[in-house]
């Protein structure tokens, strides 16, 4: 069975791979707002998800894909857990900001 996968060139999705992987680690370095931090890393964790289901298309196995699959479970319970722990955050020190959590400290 053939896939649209299949008909564009590996290099494409290994270039948009980068390109979000980097605007995700850009993101996570500059921004001080932990929600859009927590952003970044799913965008992070989404280039590597389009990665995996590329090689996973063109080697024509499910390995990737039972992967991406695992990668999605994990981020779903970590975005809650972060959120969780975020909300009570704010309503403590009532801020987002990053560096308002050095409050935190012993």
């Amino acid at each position: 069975m053939n896939t649209i996968l299949q008909h564009v060139p590996i290099e494409y999705y290994l270039g948009l791979s980068a390109i979000l992987f980097t605007i995700g680690v850009l993101g996570v370095m500059i921004r001080r707002n932990a929600i859009i931090v927590f952003m970044c890393v799913e965008l992070m964790l989404n280039a590597v998800n389009l990665l995996l289901t590329a090689f996973s298309t063109m080697h024509g196995d499910a390995a990737g894909q039972v992967m991406v699959f695992f990668i999605m479970a994990v981020a779903a319970a970590e975005v809650a857990v972060g959120l969780a722990i975020l909300v009570m955050v704010y309503n403590n020190i009532r801020s987002v900001d990053i560096q308002a959590l050095n409050k935190l400290k012993w």
